[in-house]
């Protein structure tokens, strides 16, 4: 993951361009700007990459840095000793922001709930992708356990049977836990508790849940075993947790006032900040990751709680990994660190409402099947409501006590519900151990055993 070490910019570049390259001065130029040609912010280590051979890529850095000096906006400082943070408000930063105003609001939150019409459906939607975000998460650091196995887990709400679970049901417990602690402010003590909860039970001896490292051997490493990243010291880690709880804490959301710093930004630079300043001995990435989340939920973009950034970290580890590496390198440029997770909630985004209009469709398809079928006079309306469930692919494994929990109704009822299914022939059942599981047949059984 190692990447090429910025040189030190010339202060009198474009002087230089004039002077010394006369005869390639127009291409030198069309680098004075913070976008390359093509809108992207990029790093000198993408930079040299793209040059033509006669160009000199410590000029050219030179030239992109005298532009982007001058539009740099200050944020945060960071380390010890502290580091002046900046970014630069990119067009991908900003789209970002859009999507996340029009697409992510309690407010359209609720509007989709209604769109849908049935609220146990959308329930079990939400829950579904809530659990998502945990689950990548843990996987991104290391957990081996399935998707599906994951899943299967916390539905039935069965104890962890491995190292692995424990890592995802912690991260399921830390984002219920920063969804409950929405209205606090950022504090010491709430970060601790943040950590204690997702690591507690996992290997107590390797996490320390809860408690601030003590230590300077904490390093970050690559796939090879290379250092990429060395945190700052332990000595005063503490008062560093309580000035960027201040910070947080700040109001940078009054659009009157040139401080205005959008929520979606001021959670990106915090999840940066916890993986950068490394304060436990492990699990850092994933208390980063919970703030972040934390954040959104206090400034009322509730969507995000179904909204999975991990599973697209997950798919590319090392950009996400660079992504702190650029900034590092850059003079602590906070821009490659936003733009890349931009990028991520951009497509999380497109992701949740993706599914949220496969589940209109399905609801529609399974609508207009069930009234040609004649199956609408045959199935009572909890019945429709699993089957539609099921046929969406929102839950592939019913338990009696999944169904009394996401419908509201008794534990008789709700297995008296799922024993109809199967003897429609919609259905089957088999024992897992004390407790019967419900599954949608394919549709070419249903259709033959209709057929008969």
């Amino acid at each position: 993951m190692a990447v090429l070490i910025p040189p030190s910019p010339d202060p009198n570049a474009l002087n230089t361009v004039v002077s010394d390259h006369s005869a390639n001065a127009a291409e030198y130029l069309e680098w004075h700007s913070p976008l390359d040609a093509k809108g992207r912010y990029l790093h000198y280590d993408q930079v040299k990459r793209r040059l033509k051979a006669h160009l000199d890529p410590a000029l050219i850095w030179s030239v992109i840095k005298s532009s982007r000096n001058r539009q740099l906006r200050s944020i945060i400082s960071l380390g010890k000793p502290k580091q002046a943070c900046r970014f630069f408000l990119s067009p991908t930063i900003q789209r970002a922001i859009s999507e996340t105003d029009r697409n992510t609001t309690l407010a359209h939150l609720e509007w989709m709930s209604a769109q849908i019409g049935e609220l146990k459906h959308f329930e079990y939607l939400k829950n579904d992708l809530e659990e998502d975000e945990a689950i990548s998460s843990s996987q991104l650091e290391g957990a081996a356990t399935t998707t599906v196995a994951a899943k299967e887990m916390l539905k039935r709400k069965r104890k962890p049977r491995s190292i692995d679970e424990r890592m995802i049901l912690g991260n399921f417990k830390m984002m219920r836990f920063a969804w409950e602690k929405r209205r606090e402010p950022l504090s010491l003590e709430l970060i601790l508790e943040l950590h204690a909860i997702g690591t507690e039970g996992i290997n107590d001896d390797e996490y320390f849940p809860g408690i601030l490292r003590n230590t300077n051997d904490v390093r970050v490493v690559d796939g090879e075993g290379e250092v990429v990243h060395q945190p700052p010291p332990f000595e005063g880690l503490e008062e560093r947790l309580g000035m960027l709880s201040d910070w947080a804490n700040q109001s940078h959301h009054d659009a009157e006032t040139k401080n205005y710093v959008h929520p979606l930004v001021k959670a990106i630079i915090l999840h940066f900040a916890i993986g950068y300043e490394h304060p436990f001995r492990d699990g850092n990435g994933r208390v980063a990751r919970s703030l972040f989340y934390w954040y959104m939920f206090k400034h009322e973009f509730a969507a995000f709680r179904y909204i999975a950034i991990s599973v697209l970290l997950k798919s590319a580890p090392i950009k996400y990994g660079k992504s702190y590496l650029y900034t590092e390198t850059d003079d602590m440029d906070l821009t490659y660190f936003i733009e890349y997770q931009c990028e991520v909630i951009i497509r999380a985004i497109a992701a949740f409402s993706s599914a949220f209009e496969h589940a209109l469709l399905e609801i529609e398809s399974f609508n207009k099947w069930l009234w040609e079928s004649g199956l609408y006079r045959k199935l009572d309306q909890r019945q429709q409501m699993i089957f539609q469930i099921a046929r969406a692919r929102l839950a592939t494994r019913f338990t009696a006590k999944s169904v009394m929990e996401n419908l509201g109704c008794s534990y008789n009822t709700a297995a008296g519900t799922l024993n109809g299914l199967v003897e429609l022939k919609l259905f089957s059942k088999k024992k897992d151990g004390r407790q019967w599981i419900y599954s949608l047949l394919p549709s070419e059984q249903i259709k033959a055993g209709w057929a008969e």
